[in-house]
């Protein structure tokens, strides 16, 4: 199974690729572009895996990610509707290598640079929602003009950086393949109970060789990360469903200790799992 690099289907002569994707889930497995990637979902949500920085997604958000940033989409098991993404792929030289570099075009390098930590917006203008749906309706040379208004628009936009790294993580393909045996099975399994030798013995390592091999290309432990998916579906579950009691919630994330469940989550969210639901109430 080839994951790494992905190849994105480019029409001859287009320098704008155009994405729609309408089904059950996104892409959900581990992959990367040479192609900047500007996303907008107009439904569904889920956990977004960038580089090695786990956040969530959801209706209404856009994504933009650089090039060449491993990242991985992954909707919500629980949910039955389809999801629905507008994507536009681009690279930097598409329009001729020099093209962002001439004098009217050099107010976007913010973009480009913000573009490069990769970064989501929470709530768009619908002014930035419109052109995403312009931009799949019009004529070639509208779209292109479309497309620069999105790029000033998206510079704008206030914004959450969603990776830490100053570059991104060009995998090799072999490296790649192994990244994303680890990164589906965490994310299909994080409810359970996943031992050391277990995710180990997934990509044909010794538990002690594994620990060394993710820290080294993560920055933290393999506990660290499956934490912290385990945290972001809590989060979805506090906004979702104030039926749950927090032990509940805890339980159904794959924690067995609602005390190492608040320590956990407030480290990483900075609050107590009741105040988080207080403040994102939907």
């Amino acid at each position: 199974m080839k994951v790494l690099p992905f190849t994105i289907p480019k029409p001859k002569k287009d320098a704008l690729i155009l994405q729609e994707d309408k089904q059950p889930s996104f892409y959900d497995l581990l992959h990367q572009h040479e192609e900047i990637q500007l996303s907008y979902i107009k439904k569904g949500e889920g956990s977004l895996i960038v580089n090695d920085n786990i956040h969530s997604f959801k209706t209404g958000q856009i994504v933009v990610l650089g090039s060449n940033v491993p990242h991985v989409f992954k909707s919500v098991s629980q949910s039955a509707s389809t999801s629905h993404m507008l994507t536009v792929f681009f690279k930097r030289d598409s329009f001729g290598t020099d093209f962002f570099e001439i004098e009217e075009l050099k107010t976007l390098s913010r973009f480009f640079k913000k573009a490069g930590h990769c970064f989501k917006i929470e709530t768009p203008s619908q002014h930035l929602t419109l052109l995403f749906e312009k931009i799949f309706s019009a004529s070639k040379l509208e779209r292109f003009l479309l497309f620069l208004k999105l790029l000033k628009g998206l510079q704008r936009a206030e914004s959450i950086q969603l990776s830490t790294g100053i570059q991104s993580k060009k995998y090799s393909d072999n490296e790649g393949q192994r990244m994303a045996k680890i990164y589906a099975y965490s994310m299909n399994h994080f409810r359970d109970k996943i031992a050391l030798d277990e995710i180990a013995s997934e990509v044909a390592m010794t538990p002690q060789a594994f620990c060394r091999y993710f820290k080294k290309r993560t920055r933290k432990t393999y506990i660290e990360f499956l934490n912290e998916i385990r945290i972001e579906e809590a989060c979805t579950f506090l906004k979702k469903h104030p039926e749950m009691s927090i032990t509940e919630i805890a339980e159904a994330s794959g924690f067995n200790n609602i005390s190492n469940f608040h320590r956990k989550f407030k480290a990483l969210k900075g609050m107590r799992p009741l105040l988080f639901r207080k403040q994102h109430r939907l």
